[in-house]
C-alpha cells in the first residue's frame, strides 16, 4: 500500500463543481483584484474566526509582517517568536526592521513556552509572536498575562490551526492581531499563495489594509510606505467555496489523530501532547524518535510518505548567523528539530491507510 503524506485529491474531488464554479464566476466578471469575491471571503473568514476584521493578503507571512508594522514595530524594536517554527514567523519580524528575539519552546507542546518569556524580555522588546504550531494551540493565558505586565502587543500565527480552539475560544482572538496562511497544504488551503490577518480593532484593519495596498488609502493617495500584498479574487473564491466544509474537514483531522494517539504504541516514539482544554485541528501529525532518519527511510521503503517540520532551527540558518547562536543555545527547539517526523494527515485518509501506518509504525524495530 501507498499513503502519500498528504493528498488534496480527495478534497478535489469532492468540491471539484464548487471550485470550478468559482473559476467560471470570477473569469466572466473579467475583475481580479479587490472585488466582490475578496470582500466576500473577507466577510465569511471574519465570522468563521469570531473577529470583526478580515483583510486578505498575499500570504500569511505578509499578513504577520503587515499587522507588526501597523502596530509600530520597526527598527530598534525586538520582537519575540518561539526557537521553534517555520522560518516565516521569524522573518516577518526581520522585514519591519525589527529584531527576532528566540524564546526556547516547550518540549511537550513544541510551542513558545511561557515560563521563559521573562528572561528574554528587554526595554526594546515590543511585541510577542505566539505561534499556534502543527496546528496546537500555544498555551495563551500566561503568554498574554506576560504581554501585558511588559505593554507588549501579541501578534497571533495562526498560519496552521484554523479553528484551532483553547479553552473554548478561537485561536487568533487573543492578540492585537491574527496572521493566517492559506497555503496549499494548509487545512484552509488556496489553490495558490494567500494569507489573512485577523483583528477586532477598526484602526488596526484599516491600516494593515492600506500596509497591503501601497501604502494607499484610497487610489494614488499613499499615506504610509506601504506593500503590494493582496489577496486576489480567484484565490478569495476558491478559500470561499472551501470554507462552509472547513470545520467538518478539521473534524476528520481529529478522528485521524485520535486513532493515532489510541493505537501507535511503539515505545520508540513520543507522540504529541495536547494541552488540557485545547482542541487542536492537527495541521500536522508530528511524532518524535530519536531515530528518525531511519524511521523516515523505514516508512519510505513502506510506501508510506513522511516529512520533517523542521530540521535545522532557525538560530542556526544562514539566514540568522548574524545573531550570534552557536548550537546549544536552544537545547530543546535543536533536539526537537533532530528527532521531528510528521506522519501523513489529511482529509480523506481511508481507515485502511491509517491503520496500515499505525501497523507500519508499530513494526519498526
Amino acid at each position: 500500500m501507498n499513503v502519500p503524506f498528504v493528498s488534496f485529491k480527495p478534497v478535489e474531488r469532492e468540491l471539484n463543481e464548487a471550485l470550478r464554479g468559482a473559476f467560471d464566476r470570477v473569469f466572466q466578471r473579467s475583475w481580479y483584484i479587490e472585488g466582490e469575491e475578496g470582500r466576500a471571503f473577507e466577510e465569511a473568514f471574519a465570522k468563521f474566526c469570531g473577529v470583526k476584521f478580515c483583510i486578505g493578503c498575499g500570504n500569511g507571512l505578509d499578513a504577520l509582517m503587515l499587522s507588526l508594522k501597523a502596530l509600530g514595530v520597526g527598527a530598534g524594536d525586538e520582537v519575540l517568536v518561539p526557537a521553534h517554527t517555520f522560518i516565516a514567523t521569524a522573518l516577518a519580524v526581520t522585514y519591519t526592521g525589527a529584531v527576532p528575539v528566540f524564546v526556547e519552546v516547550d518540549g511537550r507542546t513544541y510551542n513558545m513556552d511561557p515560563a521563559r518569556i521573562e528572561a528574554a524580555v528587554t526595554p526594546r522588546t515590543k511585541a510577542i509572536i505566539p505561534v499556534h504550531l502543527y496546528g496546537q494551540p500555544a498555551d495563551m493565558d500566561p503568554i498574554m498575562a506576560a504581554a501585558k505586565k511588559h505593554g507588549l502587543f501579541v501578534v497571533e500565527d495562526c498560519a496552521q490551526a484554523h479553528g484551532a480552539r483553547y479553552r473554548g475560544r478561537l485561536i487568533g482572538t487573543f492578540g492585537d492581531a491574527a496572521g493566517f496562511s492559506f497555503y496549499p497544504g494548509k487545512n484552509l488551503g488556496a489553490l495558490g499563495d494567500a494569507g489573512a490577518a485577523a483583528t477586532d480593532n477598526p484602526e488596526l484593519a484599516e491600516k494593515i489594509r492600506a500596509l497591503g495596498n501601497y501604502g494607499s488609502d484610497y487610489k494614488y493617495h499613499h499615506v504610509y510606505q506601504g506593500n503590494n500584498s493582496r489577496l486576489d479574487e480567484l484565490q478569495a473564491a476558491f478559500l470561499a467555496a472551501k470554507l462552509p466544509h472547513l470545520e467538518r474537514m478539521n473534524q476528520e483531522r481529529r478522528r485521524i489523530a485520535a486513532r493515532y494517539l489510541s493505537e501507535i504504541r511503539n515505545p520508540q516514539l513520543i507522540l504529541p501532547y495536547v494541552l488540557p482544554d485545547t482542541e487542536p485541528v492537527w495541521h500536522i501529525f508530528a511524532v518524535r524518535c530519536a531515530r528518525r532518519d531511519e524511521l523516515a527511510a523505514y516508512l519510505k521503503e513502506n510506501g508510506i510518505g513522511t516529512n520533517c517540520h523542521y530540521p535545522i532551527p532557525m538560530h542556526l540558518q544562514g539566514a540568522y548567523a548574524e545573531l550570534g547562536l552557536p548550537k546549544g543555545s536552544f537545547p530543546i527547539a535543536e533536539e526537537i528539530s533532530a528527532t521531528e517526523l510528521s506522519l501523513p494527515m489529511y482529509y480523506g485518509m481511508t481507515e485502511d491507510e491509517i491503520g496500515y501506518v499505525v501497523e507500519k509504525l508499530n513494526a519498526f524495530e
